[in-house]
């Protein structure tokens, strides 16, 4: 049997915008708490042509673009530096796009950092594009920094964890439980059912409140056993008929970080990286975590 690599770092994408340095902050912290190296991880890349501005200049269009990155990550190491004195830095700056560097260094990560958008051309980390696969297909959890600009002001706030009722929310559930115990913040777990018949006979003849305590009973046992692991976290249960995006994106308002899966089972209360996961990542008002499903809980990557 192949023995498993031991995730030894942070890291965070630096593309030079404003964005990526609001995640750098908040990757460097999180860092610090997890007493792990932040690795800031730069991709570029270029056209084929040798010369930039003038030909006569001798300026290699390559060594530009290099200093340019190199200059963009020490800007993000002393940004880090700031927001958390003592944090450990590595560096990464390559040739290449991002998604399949983010994605190879995902491989030896815990956490994969992104800022929610980014400069656009060939080294921004767009939102649509690079974030979006990622948190499809890295190999470690993904975070996405979003409303994370005073970070002081979100650290008492509540971690929300999205639940759905099968074993695929199961790894967002540890990972929801672990940040609020490393923050000593309450947890509000969130499970939401949704019927989306409107015939109004049925609406009548359906027993609405044996239908939630079904649900109620549903996240007792997605819970089940991390409140013995995690004594020192509150957490609160929030049961609702209402679709997951919005119930969570409200939720999300008052917390500092809020947690989901990157699939769920396809039905009333699924999580899906195509629309639940995906609204929070655009729309959410706080940094978003998106985690993949341990292997061998079943299904396949949704949207």
């Amino acid at each position: 049997m192949q023995a498993q690599h031991v995730k030894q770092t942070v890291v965070v994408g630096v593309d030079g915008s404003e964005s990526a340095l609001t995640a750098v902050r908040w990757a460097a912290q999180e860092a610090v708490r997890r007493h792990l190296p932040l690795r800031l991880v730069h991709a570029f890349s270029w056209p084929d042509t040798r010369h930039f501005g003038d030909p006569g200049l001798g300026l290699d269009y390559h060594e530009v673009l290099l200093r340019a990155a190199h200059k963009q990550v020490s800007a993000a190491a002393d940004a880090a530096a700031t927001a958390a004195p003592g944090v450990e830095l590595e560096r990464q700056v390559a040739a290449g796009y991002p998604i399949p560097m983010l994605e190879a260094e995902s491989d030896h990560a815990q956490l994969l950092v992104l800022g929610s958008r980014g400069l656009g051309g060939v080294t921004g980390l767009l939102l649509g594009s690079v974030a979006v696969a990622l948190a499809a297909h890295a190999s470690c959890p993904v975070v996405v920094v979003r409303g994370a600009e005073d970070l002081d002001a979100l650290a008492q706030l509540p971690v929300v964890v999205g639940v759905d009722g099968t074993p695929n929310s199961e790894a967002a559930i540890a990972f929801a439980f672990g940040a609020a115990d490393a923050r000593r913040v309450p947890l509000i777990a969130v499970h939401t059912w949704w019927e989306s018949r409107t015939d109004p006979v049925l609406d009548v003849v359906l027993d609405w409140d044996a239908i939630e305590a079904d649900e109620r009973e549903v996240l007792a046992q997605r819970l089940a056993g991390w409140g013995e692991k995690y004594p020192d976290v509150p957490v609160q249960h929030i049961v609702a008929r209402d679709r997951p995006a919005h119930r969570l994106l409200e939720q999300a308002r008052g917390a500092q970080l809020v947690v989901v899966g990157s699939r769920g089972r396809g039905s009333l209360s699924g999580l899906f990286l195509g629309s639940v996961s995906h609204a929070l990542l655009h729309h959410a008002p706080c940094p978003v975590v998106v985690v993949r499903p341990e292997p061998g809980t079943g299904g396949g990557d949704s949207g």
